[in-house]
């Protein structure tokens, strides 16, 4: 490993400022077979329990996020965010800046925000954020990915982290809608936020339950996708969203599901990259180049990504 990038290791000790600098070193240096190799040395020593927020704007996703960093560090686990912000179409930065809206203690190196831009991904993970994840989950107990929007997102979410909560808001009829976009197959757990609006919640949540009994799926791994309500103004119902999420992770760890879905994730990473660069004739040159690849993908996706597109430029003459 170059001096590059410090050991694993290290980096856990190393604070919130060593982890904002490595970050953003895999940003400015992602094309660099130093870069590929870290990634998926972190990528193989993933330790934490990962979480993905979605659901539509102005449901309420940022502030139950800082609801679950108080009861994860109420917990004695230390807790990393990744807040994808829309992103600006002049600079490509984010816009929002998650950071502001989250209510941390800066001198508390228990907790680590980062916000980054969607870029053209409508809301869903650009290939820094699929970066920065497969750091943050081998450096934290806990990581919450919190996503801009709906639609791609969830999609994409599913390909990053261990547990997808799907938000909905009382009596903005979302339910039916996510029910007739096929949204409902993708949740684990499903939270109807701002349940202090009473009546209106439990409407939602009998909706959204309603919603689930009519899905194919009703979850995957024999898991039932549970459905509750939570005021991250109250804090009611938080600690029974957590207990959903450990309950969820405990099942997928307690066989080999969690292995098998980080293996799928990283062959997803590795397809992903390959598309953004190359387009969809990329990934058929891909398939095309046997299965080895995406084998190799399954344990070594960035560095598997680095030798393909080294091999695939001088035939394009990029």
């Amino acid at each position: 490993m170059s001096d590059a990038y410090p050991k694993l290791d290290a980096l856990r000790a190393g604070g919130k400022r060593q982890l904002s600098r490595v970050l953003s070193r895999l940003e400015s240096h992602a094309e660099d077979a130093e870069t590929a190799a870290f990634l998926d040395k972190a990528a193989g020593e993933a330790t934490a329990k990962v979480l993905g927020l979605t659901g539509p704007p102005g449901v309420g996703k940022s502030s139950l996020t800082d609801a679950l960093i108080k009861a994860c560090r109420a917990a004695g686990q230390t807790v990393a965010v990744l807040a994808i912000d829309p992103s600006s179409t002049v600079t490509g930065g984010a816009l929002l800046g998650d950071r502001t809206r989250l209510k941390t203690d800066p001198a508390d190196d228990g907790v680590f925000v980062r916000s980054m831009a969607a870029r053209d991904r409508l809301g869903g993970l650009s290939d820094h954020a699929v970066a920065a994840i497969a750091v943050l989950r081998c450096v934290c107990d806990c990581v919450i990915v919190e996503t801009v929007g709906i639609g791609q997102s969830e999609g994409d979410l599913k390909q990053a982290v261990d547990t997808v909560v799907l938000c909905i808001q009382p009596g903005s009829g979302d339910s039916l809608q996510f029910m007739k976009a096929g949204i409902m197959e993708l949740p684990d757990i499903v939270a109807v936020t701002k349940a202090d609006m009473g009546p209106l919640a439990r409407r939602a949540a009998s909706d959204v339950a309603g919603a689930l009994s009519l899905s194919d799926t009703g979850g995957t791994n024999g898991w039932t996708v549970p459905v509750c309500e939570v005021s991250a103004q109250t804090l009611s119902g938080v600690d029974e969203l957590t207990g959903h999420w450990e309950r969820h992770h405990a099942h997928i760890a307690s066989g080999d599901a969690l292995q098998r879905q980080r293996k799928t994730q990283h062959v997803a990473w590795f397809k992903d990259m390959v598309r953004t660069e190359f387009g969809h004739a990329g990934l058929k040159l891909a398939a095309d180049a046997g299965q080895d690849w995406l084998t190799s993908a399954e344990t070594a996706p960035f560095a598997s990504f680095h030798g393909f597109a080294a091999k695939l430029r001088p035939l394009l003459g990029v």
